[in-house]
């Protein structure tokens, strides 16, 4: 089946087109500067002998002419890897926000476009985006399936003590406002790889997102049952340029006392604090440099950074009543040995016992970075969103004529 994915942004669309149920990909590309001069095409394509690679810039004055742009060099006669648009069965789109309308991957029809729409308000920098990136794949793969898979579903088994806020009951019954989690496709997609890794169908696992946004989740037997990002993306962990937890009196102060507006409030909060706030930096790999030169405020932030994550993990190994393996994943969680260090350090009493040689050792699969006698694996497990959704839409349409 060949499933072509679709994660559609403001300006951008990254893709990848799959032949399931290879989980390899056959080709994948990253559109940039949509709507801008100089718009920019980096194209992939994977063959045995080689990777080939084919950059393009020209003008793209929306996402249908990135698109169909897309569609020329799938079918390009030299190196093309379909003869056509119809041989596209399905096209599985990232949708970031589900609400609680979502909790499973969704054949996309009317309803499911409209309530995608009703959404809006929820992920207004996301949602609108992604939605757009269905209504144009619609218009160019006319023969293909179109497929919903939402970031928000993975969450949707957290019991209510979990996802609700201590609010008058209106407020989540009429206005829906409860924690709904999100990154929960990679969540997903680790905590499975861990699951077959332990080889135990009961088991209980920490995973730990960790890019430029930055999140945590607790799954038991492969059902997430906490999470650390709720009604948006800014709570939780520390994060590239988000503040993550912060007292809401501070919002409060920042209004009333020192004149900031709302949407001051909001920038300041989601693309001025977090590392870049503490550092100047918000690239993991910039703050390393920084320590590396004797910046004691780099430094400081790494440790606010990881001591974060670690009040996150006790306080999901207590709810979990246990752990059988603590999951590093995402571009600092994958690469970052000395952020898996700091987190790990004086974990003894959860079982979790860092091998620093195998830490430091790189690796592009799931490899385990525990000392032999730890009684929880550690474990490094890159993640892979697009694979996941070709894997949730073949898995829906399977059976289905397609």
């Amino acid at each position: 089946m060949n499933i072509f994915v679709v994660n559609s942004g403001s300006s951008s669309i990254k893709y990848q087109l799959f032949k399931l149920p290879s989980p390899d990909p056959i080709c994948s590309g990253l559109i940039e500067r949509i709507g801008l001069e100089n718009s920019i095409i980096t194209h992939k394509i994977f063959s045995q002998a080689e990777e080939q690679v084919v950059k393009r810039t020209l003008d793209l004055p929306d996402h249908e002419a990135g698109l169909q742009e897309v569609k020329e060099l799938l079918t390009d006669p030299e190196i093309g890897v379909i003869q056509n648009p119809e041989e596209i069965q399905v096209v599985g789109h990232r949708v970031v926000h589900g609400g609680e309308s979502f909790a499973k991957t969704a054949i996309i029809n009317k309803a499911v476009k409209d309530e995608i729409r009703k959404l809006f308000p929820l992920a207004p920098l996301h949602n609108p985006a992604n939605f757009l990136g269905i209504e144009v794949a619609e218009k160019i793969f006319t023969q293909a399936r179109q497929v919903a898979v939402f970031d928000t579903a993975f969450h949707q088994t957290m019991p209510p003590v979990a996802f609700r806020y201590a609010l008058p009951e209106t407020f989540y019954t009429e206005l829906g406002i409860r924690v709904y989690g999100f990154h929960g496709t990679s969540h997903k997609y680790v905590a499975e790889q861990a699951a077959k890794y332990l080889n135990k169908s009961e088991n209980k696992i920490i995973t730990v997102h960790l890019g430029n946004g930055c999140s945590m989740a607790a799954v038991r037997n492969g059902q997430s049952v906490d999470t650390s990002m709720g009604f948006g993306p800014l709570s939780g962990l520390i994060m590239g340029t988000r503040s993550g937890d912060i007292d809401p009196s501070v919002v409060f102060h920042l209004i009333n006392q020192l004149g900031y507006d709302p949407e001051q409030v909001n920038m300041l909060l989601n693309k001025r604090s977090g590392m870049l706030g503490l550092t100047g930096h918000s690239d993991m790999r910039d703050i390393s440099k920084a320590i590396a030169a004797g910046d004691e405020q780099a430094a400081l932030a790494y440790d606010l950074y990881a001591y974060r994550i670690r009040k996150y993990l006790g306080a999901y190994a207590t709810v979990l009543n246990g752990l059988d393996a603590l999951v590093f994943t995402a571009g600092v969680g994958e690469n970052d040995a000395k952020i898996r260090e700091l987190v790990c350090r004086d974990m003894d009493y959860l079982g979790i016992i860092l091998d620093q040689e195998k830490n430091q050792s790189p690796a592009k699969s799931l490899r385990e970075i525990n000392q032999a006698q730890a009684r929880v694996k550690v474990l490094v497990i890159p993640t892979n969103e697009e694979l996941e959704i070709a894997q949730q839409c073949h898995a829906l349409l399977a059976g289905a004529a397609v």
